[in-house]
């Protein structure tokens, strides 16, 4: 008996739906696109935290940097043989490296020089990587391929420190599982580079160190510091929080810019919970008059809830998937990216964050289901014919 009256609840909860078919379904639309906007910036915060961290995963523990007056100076390169003596430090390697800005695109490049640990960290696309001493030669991301109109075997002219036009023969373009990291790349020789930036004979931009123990590093750093009072050791770890600040600084941004559909979301659940429709009223005082128990119908209002919230909620959800890891996340991708004129072209690998889901699905279902319940609670408890005459 008890469960052919939780059927017909169930059947009664279904034509009551159907009777207000565009009133619900105004409300599913305005939920899920509340639903769909929040949950793309999660989606897409969250996986860039990741591609982030699969970046960095192997980055030195430390990298030693050089300052003077607060600013980003080059290192001499005898810091490096200092601190290799260190104990606990296994390796320390000068990089050379710099931006360059490009007029012709208006955009910066990223410059490096070729070494062995290039070899084998990116796969090329084409071509091959040019070595330590192949000069004239350079490999480039896919981005600047694309802003140049360039391929293998092309040449690209870049301007010296000195004011003279440098031409480089492109001998490979990269191919990596994500563009981030090489898509404004140009990788050549350190003497080109050398004669690119007009760096002086016997420094470096910075030093990269590995350390035996990670759990060391701070220590380190802190010797590093001690010994080497114009220097900054940066630990990976460090690196990581500002990625995860940076993109949770930027998520934030753009859910405050589209505040304004949140605020007609709380403005629709508010009317909800206020009050009931003059027929939706009536209806309740039936129920009652006829015999209908409180719960039967708080049980109604609640399938009610819960049907109109759970569609919502997967309806949005599942756009939002499907718009940041199939279309590109095209609506915030450049939001969250930052300003660029050579925007990477990647898809980003699915990384969903259940904690997140949970917290989404929590302000945003239970608070729906309650505000329904609420007013149906009020009307159930007040006196049938009071209801029914209004």
């Amino acid at each position: 008996m008890s469960a052919d009256k939780h059927i017909n609840i169930l059947d009664f909860t279904i034509q009551s739906l159907l009777r207000r078919k565009f009133k619900n379904a105004g409300i599913i639309l305005v939920f899920s696109f509340v639903i769909f906007i929040a949950g793309s910036i999660l989606f897409l915060s969250y996986s860039f935290k990741r591609e982030a961290v699969l970046i960095l995963k192997d980055a030195p523990e430390l990298i030693v940097q050089r300052t003077l007056a607060g600013r980003h100076e080059l290192i001499p390169e005898k810091y490096a043989e200092i601190i290799a003596r260190f104990p606990g430090v296994s390796d320390v390697s000068p990089r050379y490296w710099g931006y360059y800005y490009d007029s012709l695109v208006k955009a910066n490049y990223t410059v490096i020089s070729a070494d062995r640990s290039l070899q084998t960290s990116n796969r090329l696309f084409r071509g091959q990587m040019p070595g330590e001493g192949d000069f004239g030669n350079a490999a480039i991301g896919r981005g600047i391929a694309r802003a140049r109109f360039i391929d293998i075997g092309d040449d690209v002219s870049l301007i010296a420190a000195d004011g003279k036009v440098m031409d480089f023969r492109i001998a490979g373009i990269f191919e990596s599982e994500s563009e981030l990291l090489t898509s404004d790349l140009i990788v050549m020789s350190r003497q080109d580079l050398s004669r690119l930036f007009g760096f002086p004979g016997g420094v470096a931009t910075d030093l990269s160190v590995s350390v035996s123990n990670e759990t060391e590093a701070p220590v380190i750093a802190r010797k590093i510091r001690d010994r080497f009072p114009d220097t900054r050791p940066i630990l990976r770890s460090e690196i990581l929080r500002t990625y995860d600040a940076v993109f949770g600084w930027r998520s934030g941004l753009i859910l405050t810019l589209f505040a304004g559909a949140m605020i007609a979301f709380i403005i629709l659940a508010w009317d909800k919970a206020t009050g009931l429709s003059a027929e939706e009223k009536k209806e309740i005082g039936i129920l009652k008059a006829i015999g209908w128990e409180t719960s039967d119908i708080l049980e109604i209002k609640f399938w009610e809830g819960l049907v109109i919230s759970l569609t919502s909620f997967l309806t949005g959800i599942i756009l939002a998937y499907l718009h940041v890891y199939f279309l590109g996340a095209s609506l915030f991708a450049p939001a969250l990216k930052g300003w660029s004129v050579i925007y990477p072209e990647f898809r980003l690998a699915p990384f969903i964050n259940m904690y997140q889901i949970a917290t989404l699905m929590s302000l945003t279902v239970i608070p729906y289901i309650a505000s329904t319940i609420i007013p149906s609670w009020k009307a159930s408890i007040t006196d049938p014919d009071e209801v029914v005459r209004g």
